[in-house]
């Protein structure tokens, strides 16, 4: 997989507003945040897309989103509600192919997330 603004955030060669880190995982605060919160949570080992996610990864996805819950918690947003996605590819609005979930939290946040953009 190609080196990416993630890799080099991993290997600490870029900085970082760090949340949460671990053996498998790394959380940081978003450059361009959608939402009063919006952090990120992304798996140490580099993962391009969601379509590249294999059976033995099932656990580390599983990891991303308990990072999730738990920062949710420590950070006093869980009762209220957030939103965790994981975008795939152009059409999902995926840029870093390096797999990575946004957490977005902070206002109530409406459905579908891109109604001004929906077309039907």
């Amino acid at each position: 997989m190609a080196e990416t603004i993630f890799s080099k955030i991993i290997d600490k060669s870029i900085a970082a507003d760090i949340l949460y880190e671990d053996e498998l995982a790394l959380a940081f605060s978003d450059i361009n945040p959608q939402a009063p919160i919006h952090f990120l949570v992304i798996p140490k080992k580099p993962i391009a897309t969601v379509n590249d996610i294999e059976e033995a990864d099932k656990s580390l996805v599983g990891h991303l989103y308990w990072v999730a819950a738990k920062l949710a918690k420590d950070m006093g947003f869980a009762e209220q509600g957030y939103r965790a996605v994981m975008n795939c590819n152009e059409h999902g609005g995926q840029t870093v192919y390096h797999i990575h979930l946004h957490v977005l939290a902070g206002k109530p946040l409406g459905w579908p997330p891109y109604q001004d953009r929906l077309k039907v």
